[in-house]
């Protein structure tokens, strides 16, 4: 059975995408999805700089519900469309972001770290004055403060984001070298009765493996891990979806024989 929802996709309501919400959808059911959820980008309080300007990453979310309403009456026939945002949690942002997320009747809520010390892994100025690894253990240091200080998510989105864009990437990345960040990580999200993301997304952009990779999915398996979602991170329609056969084959060599779709904050499971 392959997977047949995705959970991570952004549309030109997220600063960073151009592409309409209706080309997404239409992708998605060319794909044979049965299950699609927008998770647009709300970031609050993101660094202003010449790449995202004051507001960048701040969604529109009347307008990202009016058309998104819109849609899912439109194509309620061919796909079920869920409400959904990826919060980026900073811990003094606390208050806000639960405020926002009470706000409205999202269906599913992601929790990302996309930001140390107000600096975005995504650009090369992360990497200076310190090595791959210091500046990994940074990030993963950062992602365990964020989920101390945060509860209002769903799952943990894109456990090790800095991997995408470090100088070396995965090369010389992997679990062990991390183990001891990574299962606090993964202990207090069971704790908090949080899951994590399979993100193919990692792939599209020169990694050799998912996101997070797939020593720490078997690792989250061992620990008794189950709320696993699958998402592309799609910013463009030819994306959505994108290298979900291998994932499948990752979550059954990790020991997973279900995949988890959200509504109404709630999941359900869905056999792989």
């Amino acid at each position: 059975m392959a997977i047949t929802a995705d959970f991570h996709v952004h549309s030109s309501f997220s600063g960073d995408s151009s592409e309409p919400m209706e080309n997404i959808i239409q992708a998605a059911i060319a794909k044979g999805l049965d299950h699609l959820c927008f998770t647009e980008h709300m970031d609050m309080d993101f660094p202003v700089s010449q790449n995202s300007p004051e507001g960048f990453f701040l969604v529109n979310t009347d307008s990202y519900l009016y058309d998104f309403a819109k849609y899912k009456e439109q194509y309620r026939d061919q796909i079920k469309l869920l409400y959904g945002i990826e919060l980026g949690i900073q811990p003094h942002l606390k208050r806000e972001l639960s405020l926002y997320a009470r706000a409205y009747e999202f269906d599913f809520i992601i929790g990302s770290t996309h930001l140390v010390d107000r600096i975005d892994p995504y650009y090369p100025s992360f990497y200076e004055g310190r090595s791959e690894k210091e500046a990994y253990r940074a990030y993963f240091q950062t992602v365990l403060d964020n989920i101390r200080a945060f509860d209002n998510f769903d799952v943990c989105g894109h456990l090790d984001y800095v991997v995408r864009y470090g100088p070396n990437q995965d090369r010389n990345y992997s679990y062990a070298e991390y183990r001891d960040l990574f299962d606090e990580i993964l202990k207090l999200l069971l704790k908090k009765e949080k899951g994590i993301e399979l993100n193919t997304g990692s792939l599209l952009r020169g990694t050799k493996d998912v996101s997070p990779c797939t020593e720490v999915l078997k690792r989250y398996r061992e620990l008794g891990g189950e709320i696993i979602t699958v998402g592309s991170d799609a910013h463009r329609a030819g994306d959505v979806a994108a290298c979900f056969d291998r994932a499948r084959e990752i979550l059954l060599e990790c020991g997973f024989r279900y995949y988890c779709i959200f509504e109404n904050r709630m999941p359900e499971y869905k056999k792989l």
